[in-house]
C-alpha cells in the first residue's frame, strides 16, 4: 500500500499549506502570528522561496523548532540556530541510550545537568558529516532534522530502538535520507516522537498518511526528544559529561537492582 502522497509536490509552499489546512489555518491568521504580511505568506504558499526572517518568525508561530522550517524550506540552518558542535554526536548517542534506561526521576536528573551546563562559544560552524547526499524530500528531511538534533545514522538508530518499537540498522536511515526506502506510517510516527514533534503533524509535512491513529509517544521517548534538543547548544566535552553522569546513573541502578 502507498504510504505518501502522490502530487509529488514537496516544495515548502506546498508543506506549509496542508500544514495550515490541517489545522484549520488561513492564512491571514497564519501571518497574523508570525508577524508578517499576509502577501509575504501567500507568496511563499504559491511557490516562492522563504526569506530567512519568515522562518525565523514562522516557527515559534506555530509551535516548531525554527530549524526545522530551514530544514524543510530546503534552506541553510544559520549558525545560531545549529547546534554548537559536530563532534558531541557520539555522545549524544551514548547519553540518550543510557538515559533511556533510567527510572523517571533520574531521567529529569540527567536533563537538569544538560540545561544547568553554561554555553560555551562556538568555534567552527556546524558540519555534520554525511556518508551519503540527502534528498530534497520526505526522507532526507527528516534525517536532515536528526542531524541538526546531533544524531546521525547510528544515533537514530539506537535512539528510536531505545525508546520507540522501532528498530532498523544505521545505513536504513542513509537509504531513507537518500531517498531510496520511504518514510512508512509507523516509522514516521516513531521518528516524531524522537524528533519532539506531533506524529500527525510530522506525517502532514511529509506528506506520509497514516493509516490509523499514533500511539503516543513513551514518557521515555518525550525524555529522550528533550534531552536531545537541550544538548545541542553543548559542546562536545560537556555532552560527553552528561553521557557520563547518565552511565554511571545507570550502573547504580542496575547494581541496586540486583
Amino acid at each position: 500500500m502507498t504510504t505518501t502522497t502522490t502530487t509529488g509536490d514537496h516544495g515548502f509552499g506546498a508543506t506549509l499549506g496542508r500544514l495550515l489546512d490541517h489545522r484549520g489555518l488561513g492564512a491571514r491568521d497564519a501571518a497574523d502570528r508570525a508577524g508578517v504580511t499576509e502577501d509575504e505568506l501567500r507568496a511563499v504558499l504559491a511557490g516562492e522561496t522563504p526569506g530567512h526572517a519568515l522562518l525565523r518568525r514562522l516557527g515559534p508561530a506555530l509551535g516548531f523548532h525554527a530549524v526545522d522550517l530551514f530544514v524543510l524550506a530546503g534552506q541553510p540552518v544559520p549558525d545560531d540556530l545549529a547546534p554548537l558542535d559536530a563532534e558531541a554526536a557520539s555522545s549524544v548517542t551514548s547519553m540518550v541510550t543510557d538515559t533511556a534506561r533510567l527510572p523517571e526521576a533520574q531521567r529529569k536528573e540527567v536533563l537538569d545537568l544538560a540545561r544547568a551546563l553554561p554555553q560555551e562559544e562556538r568555534r567552527a560552524a556546524f558540519a555534520p558529516k554525511l556518508r551519503a547526499p540527502l534528498v530534497d524530500g520526505p526522507g532526507g528531511w527528516v534525517v536532515r532534522m536528526f542531524l541538526h538534533r546531533n544524531l546521525d545514522w547510528r544515533g537514530i538508530a539506537h535512539a528510536l530502538a531505545y525508546v520507540t518499537p522501532t528498530y532498523l540498522s544505521p545505513p536504513t536511515y542513509g537509504v531513507i535520507g537518500a531517498g531510496g526506502k520511504e518514510l512508512t506510517p509507523h516509522l514516521v510516527t516513531d521518528c516524531a516522537a524522537v524528533l519532539g514533534i506531533d506524529a500527525r503533524e510530522l506525517a502532514v509535512m511529509t506528506g506520509v498518511v497514516l493509516d490509523r491513529p499514533p500511539t503516543p509517544p513513551s514518557p521515555e521517548a518525550r525524555d529522550a526528544a528533550a534531552l536531545v534538543w537541550e544538548a545541542r547548544r553543548l559542546s562536545a566535552g560537556q555532552v560527553h559529561h552528561v553521557s557520563e553522569a547518565a552511565r554511571m546513573l545507570r550502573e547504580d541502578h542496575q547494581d541496586g537492582e540486583r
